[in-house]
């Protein structure tokens, strides 16, 4: 790894002004925690949320909860963190090449020259190691469905280079949580997991595609595929297949879920998550300009409120 000092702030260019790991973590640890994203916390959330969506749908199903369950729900906090770390360290070091021929990404360590490929190596085993010590924490299902993930993870950086479609390999491994925690809390799976986990690849594809387009110029140039690129103009038109999907989906789930069960109160509360949710999806897309790169990150950065509203309304089913 080169000296810090050698990239004067190291800051990378798409990362949230004043972030702790640029003004507070110690100088040694941030160009790890930099390719970790620990700078920009949108991804964990994304990758957090249908862990408990998951878990709580599991809950409401079998009408059953225990203190382990908040284990899980901490332990996802914490596994989620970790890979989503290595996963982006995965991806920045399958990425190296093309990040420095892209004005967004070619200030990450990588490309900056703050880490090496190896260092980055080392780095994303030890992240990798520490959420596999989590997930030996949750039952055999679980652990199962943890090694499983491996698959879609390790394909997602490859996937630009051959299909129009990477956002659905991201949306595979960005949702496999959904499933991971249900099978943690009942030990199986069951069909409202499934239907929970298409419904979250129908959301990814809705939030990558917008943050896809800030890149769509540089894209072309080195030929990497986006469905922001293949719908272009016609981006909000899928957009609203995409929102529709997410709420027809995870209103499946929610039934399934919910009809062993739920009383009707409950029933009624956890379909208002998926309804709300769409809401917020629709006014994403009134604000929706594929031009304007600074919007297309705001947008895309409030997904975390998006996944966060049909957790409430499911939480108040639980307990309803």
């Amino acid at each position: 790894m080169q000296d810090p000092s050698a990239a004067p702030d190291g800051q990378v260019a798409d990362a949230v002004k004043g972030n702790w790991v640029d003004t507070t973590a110690p100088a040694w640890s941030r160009p790890f925690l930099r390719l970790s994203r620990a700078d920009r916390p949108i991804g964990t959330w994304l990758l957090l949320l249908p862990c408990w969506w998951g878990l709580v749908l599991a809950m409401i199903h079998d009408g059953q909860a225990s203190w382990h369950d908040l284990w899980i729900a901490v332990g996802c906090g914490l596994g989620a963190w970790l890979m989503r770390g290595a996963g982006c360290t995965w991806n920045d070091i399958s990425d190296r090449d093309y990040d420095g021929k892209v004005d967004r990404t070619r200030s990450r360590p990588i490309p900056s020259g703050q880490v090496t490929v190896r260092g980055a190596i080392i780095w994303m085993c030890i992240q990798s190691l520490l959420a596999f010590g989590i997930l030996l924490t949750f039952n055999r299902a679980a652990i199962a469905m943890g090694v499983l993930a491996l698959l879609p993870v390790t394909i997602y950086p490859y996937a630009k280079r051959f299909t129009w479609w990477p956002q659905i390999f991201l949306g595979l491994a960005f949702n496999w949580g959904a499933m991971l925690a249900w099978a943690a809390h009942s030990g199986t799976l069951h069909a409202p997991a499934i239907l929970l986990y298409a419904a979250g690849i129908a959301w990814t594809l809705f939030y990558d595609t917008i943050y896809a387009h800030q890149d769509t110029e540089d894209d072309a140039l080195i030929g990497i595929k986006s469905t922001a690129r293949l719908f272009g103009t016609n981006t909000s038109k899928w957009l609203r297949r995409f929102l529709m999907a997410t709420v027809g989906l995870m209103g499946l789930a929610v039934i399934y879920a919910a009809l062993p069960n739920a009383s009707v109160l409950a029933m009624v509360l956890a379909l208002a998550g998926p309804w709300a949710m769409g809401w917020h999806m629709a006014w994403q897309l009134r604000g929706l300009d594929i031009e304007d790169s600074a919007k297309l990150l705001q947008l895309f950065r409030v997904n975390r409120d998006t996944g966060m509203i049909p957790l409430l309304f499911f939480v108040a089913a639980l307990l309803a």
